[in-house]
């Protein structure tokens, strides 16, 4: 298990402070949050690369603080893959095993093991610039899995991919990552990516980790509006009042049983949100009526914007819904 404690670290402008989380045996763990925030500068300090100006870092309970990179037993995969572009494919992925002096025999087992689990047999001859992102990706991730790290770090590791190559590398990360059991920090600017890939997620803001959820949890509920605001939540709606499960919002009242004279703000996800040309019986407690102001293409979706009263709404429908209102 990784442990953070009360982290804390300044670079000229840059400064982060009382950064702390733990990582789980076996956990896929995703950072995310934008560029500029400190997310790679706190993988770097758990890789030993960068040294924590306060704070203490433990594995397995044991303080790893000052720790040298060589001696953690951890693993990086960056953006750029790092591969050496002088060496084939086989002797980049086996370049770890051969400086800690590993026999030709484990060499060659693990080489096939990698080989076999992602599927890049026949790019062992190979020089890197001779191969795809997504293959240079995978052979990225036989350097790093190959030595058998504790503990893996992958540093916007999909970033560089066209979308086909992103998607099918993101099902081999959750496969491998559970085939292996091992703990992996994975830091990510895409909410997208990290719902599909993580067990738990730390958003990353302003240089602080505002939550800590599950996936689900995270998105459903999140802590606040920038946070929410960060997820691609649309609909971030300020709240004036509370009273007996109802909202003022922007003059409308809104049914919502889970706020409290706590509550400064709700979301409503765009796909909840029912729209017709005309009254119809429903359970649905809330029922407005308003005006359509501008459509958007979204995907395989429309974004349909709304203006009710004073209160601004984004709806996401399909194309067949939209031709039957």
């Amino acid at each position: 298990m990784l442990e953070l404690r009360s982290i804390g670290k300044t670079l000229g402008a840059f400064e982060m402070s009382d950064i702390s989380m733990k990582i789980g045996n076996g956990e896929y763990f995703v950072l995310l949050g934008p560029s500029g925030v400190g997310k790679s500068v706190l993988l770097e300090i758990v890789a030993g690369l960068i040294k924590p100006d306060v704070g203490q870092i433990f594995w397995n309970c044991r303080d790893i603080t000052t720790t040298v990179p060589q001696a953690r037993g951890f693993a990086v995969v960056y953006q750029d893959y790092s591969l050496f572009p002088h060496l084939n494919v086989e002797q980049n992925i086996t370049y770890g095993l051969k400086a800690t002096g590993t026999s030709s025999a484990a060499i060659k087992a693990r080489l096939d093991a990698m080989g076999e689990m992602l599927q890049i047999h026949t790019l062992l001859p190979r020089r890197p610039a001779n191969l795809s992102g997504g293959e240079q990706q995978r052979v990225a991730l036989a350097r790093a899995l190959i030595v058998k790290p504790k503990l893996l770090l992958m540093d916007e590791p999909l970033s560089a991919l066209d979308l086909n190559a992103r998607l099918k590398l993101r099902k081999e990360l959750k496969r491998i990552s559970k085939e292996l059991n091992i703990p992996v920090l994975h830091v990510t600017h895409d909410p997208e990516e990290a719902m599909v890939l993580a067990d738990r997620i730390s958003v990353m803001l302003n240089s602080k980790l505002r939550q800590t959820d599950s996936p689900d949890e995270l998105f459903r509920r999140p802590s606040d509006p920038e946070v929410a605001a960060f997820l691609g939540i649309r609909n971030i709606l300020p709240v004036t009042w509370v009273r007996e499960d109802m909202c003022k919002i922007f003059e409308q009242n809104i049914y919502r049983p889970s706020a409290d004279v706590s509550t400064s703000h709700i979301w409503i996800k765009p796909e909840e949100i029912l729209l017709s040309s005309g009254p119809f019986d429903s359970s649905a407690r809330n029922q407005i009526k308003g005006s359509v102001v501008e459509i958007d293409p979204l995907n395989s979706m429309l974004a349909v914007h709304i203006v009710a009263g004073k209160l601004p709404l984004t709806a996401l429908i399909t194309y067949a819904s939209y031709q039957k209102l």
